[in-house]
Parts: C-alpha cells; structure tokens; sequence
C-alpha cells in the first residue's frame, strides 16, 4: 500500500514530518539559484520543482487530513503532479521551501493533538484503496525521507 515504506524503518512518523522542513534547509541553503534551478537530471525536476512539488503535496495532505478528521470514510481525490508541475516555474525555491515549512509546521501542529482512535478514521482513495489515517502519515513521512534521502545522495 504505501511504496516509501522501506524508508520508515521503525522512525517516529511525527518525528520525520516535524525534521524534514530543516533537513532540506541544511542540505540546500548554500545551493545558488542556478544550482537549484538545474534539473537533477535529464528529464528529472530540479530541487525548485521538488520544493514546489512538497508544498503542494502538503496543501493536498493538509486537507486530507482534515477531510477524515471530519468525516471518517471520506473518499479523497487523487491528483495529478506532472500537471500540477506545469507551473512551477511561478515559484523560487525559496517561496516554494517557505510554503512547504509554514504548511508542514501548521500540519505537524494540528497531528500533535490526534488520539488514536482518530489515527484510526478511515479513508478511501480511487487508486489506494480504504486505509486508515495513520496510514496516510506514514505515507507522507515516508514520501519526505524518500525527496530527503535522493537530496543527500544527489549532493555527495
């Protein structure tokens, strides 16, 4: 169910969701613009793109998360992040980073105050099935350590 699981490894899920804002600030913050805006590989999104891509990402989770707090058994919509992509040229990589850290900050707020019974809720999704929201973070946490961990090789 979740592809970037193998990336959990038994870590604290709030834990990776409240670091991953500083991980990629203490990896990038000497990059230029340049480097930032070069493709990390052929055909490949460059770090700006990717910083975009989390904060959409995050908007999207932010919602979600409230959606089953809500309404347990929601069905969530998927979307589509080539097309959402298209315009990322709108944004720096300083904006897009901003944005993903106020989001993710607001998010990890909201996630400190969830018992486990809402951790529990269930969602639905067209192409993921019903899981529970726990399953989501782990999906979120995992998506972050996988941008993380692709970032830190990257830069070697």
């Amino acid at each position: 169910m979740n592809p970037y699981v193998e990336y959990l490894d038994g870590r604290d899920v709030l834990e990776i969701l409240r670091t991953t804002p500083s991980s990629f600030q203490s990896l990038t913050g000497h990059l230029t613009t340049e480097q930032l805006d070069q493709p990390t590989a052929p055909g490949k999104w460059s770090l700006r793109q990717i910083f975009a891509h989390m904060a959409d990402c995050e908007i999207v989770w932010a919602n979600r998360i409230r959606q089953v707090l809500a309404e347990p058994g929601v069905t969530i919509a998927p979307f589509d992040q080539d097309v959402w992509a298209q315009r990322y040229s709108a944004y720096t990589a300083a904006e897009a980073l901003s944005t993903f850290t106020a989001l993710r900050g607001w998010n990890v707020s909201l996630l400190t105050t969830l018992t486990a019974a809402e951790r529990s809720y269930m969602l639905s999704h067209p192409e993921r099935g019903t899981f529970p929201l726990q399953e989501l973070l782990e999906l979120i946490a995992g998506h972050d350590l996988n941008h993380v961990t692709r970032l830190r090789e990257l830069l070697k």
